[in-house]
């Protein structure tokens, strides 16, 4: 893939630009990912925690120093969610 501004990524080149057309690209729905998620991992109650989670993770990408090791993002998220479920699970 090319991510343009990320460290050893490079922009695409001008001759190879022209042959792409514009797509558009929106935020993701966090609190309805996290609600399935949790349902797959096991969570009864995932209807409720769902809003809980994201909006912890949202605040705390705000109010935490913009650091870049801290990772607020999907990854993040996706990774955190499954590991609820492995310790729910153990």
């Amino acid at each position: 893939t090319m991510n343009p501004g990320y460290a050893g990524r490079t922009e695409l080149p001008d001759n190879l630009k022209v042959l792409f057309r514009p797509v558009a690209m929106m935020v993701p729905d966090y609190t309805l990912i996290a609600e399935i998620m949790l349902y797959a991992e096991g969570f009864g109650s995932a209807k409720e925690l769902s809003p809980k989670f994201t909006k912890l993770f949202s605040l705390s990408s705000e109010q935490l120093s913009k650091q870049d090791h801290y990772d607020f993002g999907m990854r993040a998220v996706k990774s955190v969610l499954v590991m609820a479920g492995g310790l729910k699970r153990a």
